[in-house]
């Protein structure tokens, strides 16, 4: 499976994890909704693996993918 890069922002990249409180790098994530599976290049916790979802991805080009799928 091979992974996409999100479009990010310089402010998507200054986040720091709520947990350990280290900055997110970006790398791939795997996130599954219905079954299906995908990866993307996110920023995430280098030592948590928490990861952020931006809004603009997550309103934009995730919420167009859930109703391709939802209308199988």
């Amino acid at each position: 499976m091979s992974s996409s890069i999100a479009r990010l922002s310089e402010d998507d990249l200054r986040w720091v994890c709520c947990h350990c409180g280290r900055p997110l790098e970006v790398g791939p994530v795997q996130l599954t909704y219905l079954g299906n599976a995908f990866t993307l290049d996110l920023p995430r916790c280098p030592h948590c693996g928490i990861y952020l979802i931006p809004e603009e991805l997550a309103t934009g080009r995730m919420a167009e993918v859930e109703q391709v799928l939802e209308s199988k």
